[in-house]
């Protein structure tokens, strides 16, 4: 047996043994109290401050192998690490640190007329296994999410940023270590096999109770086709900004700007923009000017090709395609009906924006559109847990049960009743 087959022939023990500890440190933070949680990600928050050096060592490692394999300007982007960032996941896993403490509260309770009283309150749902592709702050979103919300996790970052989680991964640790909680409340997957990942979609014997894949359309796609345990996932962000005619022209100009050019490989980015055809004279070449100014490149129907010249034609599958670089696709619309019917034909469900002035025309928007996210006159980009309150996000879901949204620590909690009676016997 060569090298290979033997690494291949362990990875299911590797993987079995992994989801046995996850249990256990699940059992370990489900009964964590608040301060021990709280100690955990203060103490994760500074670790990674006073480890930054070396965070940002593990990073240039990572940076550099995936230039030398050519990777996309969009993907190295997300990659890469620098002082902002970091200073951005401190405070983010401060934030979450400070958060309420979701489990054990209560969501509701009701007495019965037979004097029953009944509480429905928060608990983890136990093991999260979360698969990840280059973002390296993930690995601190997700690890720090799952603890303030008692849920043991499993990391499987992808190859490409294997070092700089590792480094972030090790601070998380230091937090639970101090905070006398077991380590094996996060795991990061040592290996980069893709073997790992197909035992973890198996469920490791029981031992995950839910998948969250965060990456590109190919995986999500296999996490969700070949999962045997639930998941909270998102094909992809196929994001619109509608410009309504009653749309401020200021307003709709730098939001769309913001919307696609702040950072375009995020999947809050707008990939379709929509413009009334009443408005079509007086806003579209400003807004078009903003983005080409910026490098946008712009693809256009027919009505758009005839009054900017610089845009090329926009093919079907355009209206189709997360570009998550800087290329928008641009229709002329005759309605607001015709904007809601192009987006519930070609949206992914993810985040939606309307810039109008006019109240009935965004509650019709609101109203009808059946995306996670839906936004009246800001930029799609606050589409993230962050900005949100949530310190964090797991992910955004964009199914429609339990959780959709920024998957924050309420959403990573289930529930159950407890019911408290004083000898009541069923008739």
């Amino acid at each position: 047996m060569n090298a290979l087959d033997q690494q291949a022939a362990t990875i299911p023990a590797l993987m079995a043994e992994i989801g046995r500890n996850a249990r256990i440190g699940a059992r370990a933070l489900a009964i964590a109290t608040p301060e021990q949680k709280r100690t955990a990600l203060l103490t994760a928050a500074g670790a990674i401050n006073a480890h930054r050096r070396k965070i940002l060592a593990a990073n240039e490692l990572d940076m550099a192998a995936a230039k030398e394999k050519g990777i996309s300007g969009a993907f190295l982007d997300r990659l890469l690490l620098n002082d902002a960032r970091i200073d951005g996941i401190i405070e983010a896993v401060t934030i979450i640190a400070e958060l309420p403490d979701p489990v054990g509260a209560t969501i509701a309770e009701w007495d019965r007329p037979n004097g029953l009283h009944i509480e429905r309150v928060r608990t983890p749902l136990g093991v999260i296994g979360v698969i990840f592709e280059s973002r390296p702050n993930v690995t601190a979103d997700a690890g720090a999410l799952c603890i303030k919300s008692g849920n043991a996790v499993i990391l499987r970052g992808g190859s490409d940023s294997f070092h700089s989680s590792r480094a972030i991964v090790d601070c998380l640790l230091d937090g639970l270590h101090l905070a006398g909680l077991p380590t094996e409340c996060v795991q990061l997957v040592p290996v980069t096999d893709r073997a790992a990942v197909g035992e973890m979609l198996k469920g490791l014997d029981h031992h995950i109770d839910v998948i969250v894949p965060r990456g590109g359309k190919s995986l999500v796609a296999r996490v969700q086709s070949e999962a045997r345990v639930p998941v909270f996932a998102h094909l992809e962000g196929l994001v619109h900004v509608y410009i309504d005619k009653s749309a401020d022209l200021d307003k709709a100009v730098a939001i769309t700007l913001n919307a696609k050019m702040r950072r375009t490989g995020i999947c809050g980015a707008a990939e379709t923009l929509l413009v009334h055809k009443d408005v079509a004279a007086t806003h579209l070449r400003p807004i078009i000017e903003a983005l080409i100014a910026k490098g946008c490149e712009i693809r256009g129907d027919e009505t758009v090709m005839s009054m900017i010249p610089e845009a090329s034609a926009a093919s079907e599958q355009d209206w189709k395609t997360e570009y998550e670089e800087a290329i928008i696709a641009v229709k002329i619309v005759d309605s607001l009906e015709a904007a809601i019917a192009h987006i519930e034909h070609y949206s992914s469900h993810h985040t939606e924006a309307i810039i109008a002035e006019d109240p009935a025309a965004v509650e019709k928007f609101f109203n009808e559109i059946d995306s996670a996210i839906l936004v009246h006159n800001a930029s799609t980009q606050f589409a993230d847990g962050g900005e949100f309150g949530f310190g964090g996000e797991i992910g955004i879901a964009t199914g429609k049960m339990h959780a959709r949204g920024p998957v924050g620590v309420e959403q990573l909690t289930s529930f159950k009743y407890r019911v408290r009676g004083n000898g009541q016997l069923r008739p």
